[in-house]
């Protein structure tokens, strides 16, 4: 695939490699050579207010992938084959596709000012997605499936490849039992709790699973293993290693013998990757030594993670799992509503928007 675009900027280039990749598993050349575009047999994108004679489809650009820094964006919506579509122009396509993906998926709505929720983050109901009611969908598949229709009635379609479905179930071990290998004192307030709040039954069974009577109801892992067996499932598992318990950390210690056995079993079986604790956002260098730990105690290299309660601010969450050695981060949905934050179900890199640059830190 080739585009021709008279200003090649970094945010034009990032958006290539991305709709390369989804439709023929390379990154698009950029081209702002006329001749180069017209001599090339790949799938062509015009992505300028010129006409070119030669067989491609024509994108007439928005400002945003020229545009440098960060400001508020019109985004008027209308629908366009049945799906809300913005950055509308004039061209083959009746919006800048392109910028409006560059739009989605670098979360720049994130960057404005906006509203935070109760736990600091930002507001679902902020987001573009959330208002014009395509919080549910991945738009940015169902946009590049329309548009990758009409790339084909212009192209061979062995320039195309099939985009592939994989189904990847992830689980977050905020508290890997409910009742055992805590310390007695966080037993005792518990059981406590459980008496003054008149929890009878808590308590009963609490009494039960320490005596071995009955099984710790958060220990569901051979349940889980049993789960994935028969559909060829793998799991990522990620697992909180805050060495002191907090308001939202109520994990067990990972010094526990227990949590240690249970890391090692799944890191043996599984994917794992770093839960990164509550306390990790305000304290940066927490985050190197809770993995640091979960390295030491699996035996491997960790490279996964996924936020806790979704704590995520761009770009600083981003940046400090860069610089701790995370490759790939499970943490772009919402902690308060199933949906698509970025409205794509594909993975992706992350842009930082203020260096302006494409990042290795793959998004899912």
């Amino acid at each position: 695939m080739i585009i021709f675009c008279e200003k090649i900027t970094p945010r034009a280039r990032y958006i290539a490699d991305f709709i390369g990749g989804y439709f023929t598993g390379h990154p698009a050349k950029m081209t702002s050579d006329r001749g180069e575009f017209a001599a090339s047999d790949s799938a062509r994108i015009n992505y300028s207010r010129e006409n070119i004679s030669v067989r491609c489809l024509r994108i007439s650009p928005h400002s945003l992938l020229f545009e440098q820094g960060i400001q508020e964006q019109v985004t008027n919506c209308f629908v366009y084959n049945g799906y809300p579509a913005f950055f509308k122009t004039d061209g083959d396509w009746p919006f800048d596709i392109l910028s409006a993906i560059f739009y989605l998926l670098s979360r720049y709505e994130e960057y404005l000012p906006h509203q935070k929720d109760i736990y600091g983050r930002y507001a679902h109901e902020n987001s573009l997605a959330f208002r014009e009611g395509f919080l549910d969908k991945p738009l940015v598949n169902i946009w590049l499936n329309q548009f990758g229709e009409e790339l084909r009635k212009l192209f061979p379609p062995g320039n195309f490849i099939q985009q592939r479905f994989q189904f990847i179930p992830t689980y977050d071990i905020d508290e890997a039992y409910c009742y055992k290998y805590k310390s007695w004192w966080r037993s005792a307030g518990s059981a406590l709790r459980d008496l003054l709040s008149g929890k009878w039954k808590a308590f009963a069974q609490r009494r039960r699973v320490l005596n071995n009577k009955e099984q710790d109801p958060f220990d569901s892992y051979d349940q889980l293993h049993n789960l994935h067996r028969p559909y060829h499932c793998k799991p990522v598992y990620f697992f909180l290693m805050a060495a002191q318990t907090g308001r939202y950390d109520k994990n067990i210690l990972p010094d526990e013998t227990a949590m240690q056995r249970l890391i090692k079993e799944h890191a043996a079986k599984y994917t794992i990757g770093i839960h990164p604790s509550w306390q990790s956002g305000d304290n940066a260098a927490l985050l190197q030594s809770e993995k640091d730990m979960l390295e030491k105690t699996a035996g491997i290299k960790v490279t996964a993670s996924r936020q806790h309660f979704i704590r995520l601010s761009l770009p600083s969450t981003y940046r400090e799992l860069l610089k701790a050695g995370v490759k790939e981060d499970y943490s772009m949905g919402y902690g308060s509503i199933n949906g698509f934050r970025a409205s794509v179900a594909s993975s992706f890199y992350w842009y930082d928007l203020e260096k302006e640059e494409q990042t290795h830190l793959r998004l899912f």
